[in-house]
């Protein structure tokens, strides 16, 4: 017997019809889409850089220098996010769609920081360095799973809504 998973796309989808028109005609939902796969390569480079340090002994300022600029990428998009999300929640953060993408980013916010503190006002060592940068990455990789999670929820309901069935459901 072969089943399908359908996901529960429940009673609460994640945007109101004004809120999907606001998300829909925001410059920052490009903005976002955008500095996030770039964000994202950013993370990937930076990534390889650390490990080959941590393997090798090698290339500690090329590491540093790419947590430095993936550290100023999450700033950037986590500004921008704020944005968005205020524009199309009217809440700068905690949306109630986003409240727990919200919660785990600034954990993810938090060990960053931890690492740029470190590193020009804590005096940790290099080893140190790179483990809290591993810390925050691996907590990035979860928060950007939550995100793409979130994104593909909102296109299963933006699909479930455009079928004839749903659209009998939708009171006028």
């Amino acid at each position: 017997m072969t089943s399908t998973h359908t996901p529960n796309l429940g009673a609460h989808p994640l945007y109101t019809p004004d809120q999907k028109a606001r998300r829909d005609s925001s410059v920052w939902t490009l903005v976002q889409g955008i500095l996030a796969p770039i964000q994202f390569l950013v993370f990937l480079i930076s990534l390889g850089l650390v490990l080959r340090y941590l393997f090798n002994g090698d290339g500690y300022t090329a590491a540093t220098w790419s947590i430095v600029i993936k550290t100023g990428f999450l700033y950037l998009i986590m500004v921008t996010g704020a944005i968005w999300e205020k524009v199309v929640f009217g809440q700068w953060l905690f949306a109630p769609a986003f409240f727990w993408e919200d919660v785990f980013s600034f954990g993810v916010i938090a060990l960053h920081t931890l690492y740029i503190y470190g590193l020009f006002w804590g005096g940790m060592a290099p080893m140190t360095l790179m483990i809290i940068a591993l810390a925050a990455y691996a907590t990035y990789v979860v928060n950007a799973g939550q995100f793409i999670w979130k994104l593909r929820m909102a296109r299963l309901q933006a699909a479930a809504a455009d079928t004839p069935a749903m659209q009998a459901e939708v009171p006028a």
